[in-house]
């Protein structure tokens, strides 16, 4: 790394230390990726780190539902090849979509047609023990446990390192600085950076925000799958600005299923069991409370509210210092409803390597930021596209432009083919992936089955067998 990534050189060039705020899983991939550029890299985490695939209270979204798309899983591969399989021996599922999920969406059931992706349905706590093991398995990387950042030390032209304090000290604790030629920011959702940036005499980040006031709530059940009348693996209700409310059940490891519900502002999913599963009769159809209705609860039910899209404009001209990156959901956060967070965070650290890798130009701060942006984009124009729409959502990125009346017209006959046509959902379907760019919607080949194909029928029941409306 070389200037404005480091201020001296260590063996070939590289940083000499390469300090991570948050061992979230942006912030381990990250260690990782910059372990083959600094002599060392340390990682600052708030909690103590588990030894066993458990929750920590650092990540309060822990105990809902989380997915691994499938660019998420090519781009773990790269980075730590034999993860995700270690993940699958361990008992996290692999999902077909569409053959193993009951779906509806668009105001249709989709059928359940062979698999176009799978996705990993894993829990989170395995996921992040599965990655932490072999990240800090690498002896250039040392996590810093029980210890919270508090600030950048350096100014506004370079930040030098950070202000750390131990967990526990309280405010009167004396912060003690890590030295530091690279300090990346992977404090997630709730990241202190423009306030630390506004103390060195920096300039913050423009902030975008798009927030339907959506709130989830999510239990764990088991339930036997082979037991039951019908082969589905999950269920999965859509919402949209016509019918706002969504339902999930897919499966984790150990036999375990999480169930999420969710509701806009003001039709938020209640807290108390009973309540709870009567809530899933605001969905279009009973299928998933009659399956709730048949599993085993075996949890309390934990609500989750801090839903809103947030893009940090970091790759906007600024008087920002040399040395500071940041990444993961500190940089771009969704709404977590879409299932895209750990995919992006694994391409986000595919997009740092690749940054750092470029021997055509030189990695300058400014330069890295903007391709760590630009590995979100995608998805941000999924998640915060969608939740323009719906009702009631607010934000400074809210209003509507010109260009989305079109292309929303244009979208809306996409979905209408979606549940059953087979060309048009694989596309779709990889778009969601994050494998294939937004443009491939607009190919002539989709192009001429959206604009001149008539929409498939309809399916006014949900499919619970593979071969149902196969038509």
């Amino acid at each position: 790394m070389t200037d404005g990534l480091g201020s001296g050189a260590g063996p070939g060039g590289g940083t000499r230390h390469a300090v991570v705020v948050g061992g979230s899983i942006a912030g381990l991939l990250a260690a990782r990726v910059l372990a083959d550029h600094a002599e060392r890299v340390t990682v600052i985490e708030r909690d103590r780190f588990p030894e066993e695939a458990e929750q920590r209270a650092g990540v309060p979204q822990g105990r809902h539902l989380h997915v691994l798309l499938e660019s998420g899983r090519q781009a773990l591969d790269q980075l730590l090849p034999g993860a995700v399989d270690e993940m699958l021996a361990a008992g996290a599922p692999r999902v077909g979509m569409p053959e193993d999920v009951v779906q509806w969406q668009a105001g249709t059931w989709f059928r359940r047609m062979d698999a176009m992706v799978d996705i990993i349905t894993a829990s989170r706590p395995l996921v992040e023990q599965v990655i932490r093991r072999r990240v800090l398995a690498d002896p250039r990387i040392t996590a810093v446990e029980a210890t919270e950042a508090v600030g950048l030390a350096g100014d506004a032209a370079r930040v030098r390192g950070v202000l750390v304090r131990e967990r526990g000290a309280g405010r009167g604790g004396e912060p003690r600085v890590i030295g530091a030629d690279l300090v990346v920011d992977a404090s997630g959702r709730g990241s202190r950076a423009s306030q630390w940036l506004a103390e060195l005499g920096a300039e913050p980040p423009y902030e975008e925000t798009i927030d339907t006031g959506l709130a989830y709530a999510t239990r764990v059940y088991r339930h036997d799958r082979h037991a039951d009348d019908t082969d589905a693996a999950g269920y999965f209700v859509v919402p949209n600005p016509g019918q706002p409310y969504s339902g999930v059940a897919l499966p984790m490891e150990d036999g375990r299923f999480l169930v999420t519900l969710s509701g806009l502002r003001g039709q938020e999913p209640p807290g108390e069991p009973e309540a709870f599963e009567e809530f899933a009769a605001r969905l279009p159809h009973p299928v998933l409370r009659d399956w709730m209705a048949k599993a085993e609860a075996v949890s309390p039910v934990y609500g989750f509210r801090a839903t809103a899209n947030v893009r940090r404009r970091y790759d906007r001209p600024g008087r920002r210092p040399a040395g500071f990156l940041v990444a993961g959901d500190a940089l771009c956060t969704f709404n977590p409803i879409y299932g895209q967070g750990m995919a992006v965070a694994a391409l986000t650290a595919v997009a740092l390597r690749d940054a750092l890798a470029d021997r055509r130009r030189t990695p300058t701060t400014a330069r890295v930021q903007r391709a760590l942006l630009a590995a979100s984009r995608q998805a941000w124009d999924i998640s915060a596209g969608a939740d323009k729409k719906m009702p009631g959502a607010v934000g400074s990125a809210a209003r509507p432009r010109l260009v989305d009346r079109p292309v929303g017209w244009y979208l809306a006959r996409v979905q209408q083919r979606v549940g059953g046509d087979p060309e048009v959902g694989a596309v779709f379907r990889a778009v969601q992936s994050l494998t294939k760019p937004l443009t491939a919607l607009f190919a002539p080949r989709v192009a001429r089955a959206v604009l001149f194909r008539p929409a498939p029928e309809g399916l006014d029941l949900p499919p619970l067998w593979k071969d149902a409306g196969q038509g």
